[in-house]
């Protein structure tokens, strides 16, 4: 019997890394496995794939091959003329196909696992400015699946071990073939892949080990969050299947804007309106912060839009609680309507030579 070139049979070239090795035999194998495809010379194809890696993938067989080509293994058993009853393919196969469902004929190991973990779940919360700020506990209500606390989320009471596929979850038979033997495995239908049976199913979830009920949760809100922010809450979500685990709960935040203050990350900017007066010549102001107020000091000759900052003054970091800063925008405010004597006062004013300069270089280009 002609038998094809080992690289060839994979795809690859002689030079070829055992990862690229590996990974040809895996698309081949997911092509060509009689379990999954309906190709009519898939068995045969799947076996020489199946020859090819047995050797390639050895690096003492690989170099034997290179050297003396198929004669190296003639003498071998099976009916490709190489004996690979004995290989294990089964990281290759429990790759593919998940560890279970399938087998390649040489080893299948365990029992399935059919325990799903539930979904994870998103709400929203409303916060204050003064809530995301500080931090503080609030209450959400939530409708999902929980875990049936009488049964402990199995779906049955009085656990024992399948009889039909003696706890493995599965049911392997034999196929004969003009090819060799192949070994399947299909779930069974006794336990569901769950390798357990119960006495009784629980009559509260219906043996679905799942009860839909609407709970209360208790959210303790980290100090620092801003809108967007999300907190996770471990094992809070949907309850798994089957025993399996329960996903997590996500709370994402959306904090209301606050009258005075505007929150940049972690800084705070407040606008301070101050009089031509008070920008002229100086004030001490008394302004809010979000730890109280403080004195603040306008310095003369302040114009409009004026940035000053307050060290420390700022939010607390959600993750490092290191705060930020604050940082006074000055406004300085024009009166609309004036008294005579204020506006006797301002005429004065503006006989007042205060220009800085600015005039003359304006007047050359006019």
């Amino acid at each position: 019997m002609n038998k094809r070139d080992y690289y060839e049979v994979l795809g690859v070239s002689k030079t070829a890394s055992q990862d690229e090795i590996k990974s040809a035999f895996r698309k081949l194998a997911k092509k060509y496995h009689p379990d999954v495809s309906k190709e009519p010379d898939a068995a045969e194809k799947f076996k020489e794939a199946q020859e090819a890696y047995a050797v390639l993938s050895d690096e003492s067989k690989r170099r034997q091959y290179d050297q003396y080509g198929h004669a190296a293994f003639e003498n071998g058993q099976g009916g490709a003329g190489f004996d690979f009853s004995n290989f294990d393919f089964s990281d290759i196969f429990d790759d593919l196909f998940g560890g279970f469902g399938f087998s390649s004929g040489f080893g299948g190991r365990g029992r399935r696992d059919n325990r799903q973990r539930g979904s994870d779940l998103l709400k929203r919360m409303d916060l204050t400015f003064d809530e995301a700020i500080f931090g503080c506990k609030k209450e959400i209500s939530l409708e999902t699946d929980f875990k049936c606390e009488d049964c402990n989320g199995l779906g049955g009471h009085g656990e024992k071990t399948c009889p039909t596929c003696q706890g493995h979850g599965t049911i392997t038979r034999e196929q004969n073939t003009l090819l060799g033997s192949f070994m399947t495995r299909t779930t069974c239908t006794t336990c569901g892949g769950r390798g357990v049976t119960f006495d009784s199913k629980c009559s509260t979830c219906k043996g679905t080990g799942r009860v839909r009920k609407t709970k209360t949760i208790e959210v303790k809100v980290p100090a620092g969050v801003d809108s967007g922010n999300r907190l996770r809450l471990a094992g809070k979500g949907e309850a798994g299947s089957n025993g399996g685990a329960s996903g997590d709960l996500y709370i994402e935040f959306s904090v209301k804007k606050h009258p005075l203050f505007e929150r940049h990350e972690n800084d705070i900017y407040l606008e301070l309106p101050i009089t031509i007066t008070e920008a002229v010549l100086g004030c001490k102001k008394e302004i809010p912060t979000l730890y109280g107020n403080v004195k603040f000091t306008v310095p003369a000759g302040s114009s409009t839009n004026d940035k000053h900052r307050i060290k420390g003054k700022g939010v607390a970091d959600v993750n490092t609680a290191r705060k930020g800063d604050m940082y006074i925008i000055l406004n300085i405010m024009i009166p609309k309507k004036l008294s005579h004597e204020q506006k006797k006062l301002f005429e004065s004013l503006a006989k007042t030579n205060l220009d800085n300069g600015q005039s003359d270089k304006i007047k050359k280009y006019l």
